[in-house]
């Protein structure tokens, strides 16, 4: 049965779309089977593989509005053959900036938050995980995408400002738990961009743990220059420099969610 994870925060910048990405790649290498949901108006996510986000004639926004299914708004194999030989690729529901009128065109709507929950209903079972890339916002599509997870991971960049806006995000997703999806769980928190070099980025992780009560990730993503180089290049870090801090800290970050899944006997 396959595991639908939301990567989410309503801070941007905090590396969600790198994480989505990044993660997705690592995961395939070690043989799961993988599709990518971009939510995000931006398509940052869709870029970030390669496909050019605004030639695509079945997005997720098509999905949301009925104009199309699941089937065919999917890009098969978008990475194909990273990895060893039990790697299938990636595959991938694009976006674009045409989504970002979906919050109006869905007013109305019934059980509009159950649309993506619904679609993702049909093909979840195909794939070891479903990786969701939302938006720096807590919206319809946000929410869409919660109500359609079983866990959330929320990324927190090693900033002064860090601890701002989780405790609203938390609400969110306890929300939504208590009344659209009552297997929503916060999966854990990865620091990123953390600056070994200074002492902020070390400070920001002991208060960070002092004041959440929720799983942290034991890897933390490094402030890389190759890790951001990536996404220009169409390919995620595994690919672009596999034998970079970046590469090496998405590899140790999907053993860990698989290994956390295997204690729950997921996978």
């Amino acid at each position: 049965m396959g595991k639908i994870i939301a990567i989410a925060n309503q801070k941007g910048g905090v590396g969600k779309t790198t994480t989505a990405i990044n993660l997705s790649a690592a995961l395939a290498e070690e043989g799961k089977k993988i599709l990518v949901v971009d939510i995000d108006p931006q398509g940052n996510c869709t870029s970030g593989f390669g496909v050019d986000k605004n030639r695509q004639e079945n997005t997720v926004y098509e999905l949301l509005l009925d104009d199309c299914s699941i089937n065919e708004c999917m890009i098969r194999d978008v990475l194909k053959g990273i990895g060893d030989e039990k790697t299938s690729g990636i595959d991938l529901i694009p976006s674009n900036v045409n989504l970002a009128a979906s919050e109006i065109e869905l007013i109305g709507i019934p059980r509009k938050e159950f649309i993506l929950r619904d679609a993702l209903d049909y093909i979840k079972d195909d794939y070891d995980y479903v990786i969701m890339d939302c938006p720096p916002s807590l919206n319809v599509l946000t929410v869409n995408a919660m109500t359609a997870a079983d866990s959330v991971i929320v990324p927190i960049q090693c900033e002064y400002y860090a601890l701002e806006g989780l405790s609203q995000l938390i609400h969110t997703i306890n929300l939504v738990k208590e009344r659209l999806n009552r297997r929503l769980d916060i999966e854990g928190i990865v620091f990123t961009m953390y600056d070994a070099r200074t002492n902020l980025s070390a400070q920001v992780v002991e208060n960070v743990k002092q004041h959440v009560e929720q799983h942290i990730y034991e890897t933390v993503i490094p402030r890389n220059i190759r890790l951001a180089e990536a996404p220009s290049y169409g390919e995620p870090i595994t690919v672009y420099d596999k034998k970079s801090s970046g590469a090496a800290a998405y590899r140790e970050l999907a053993k860990e969610v698989i290994a956390k899944d295997s204690g729950r006997g997921v996978n």
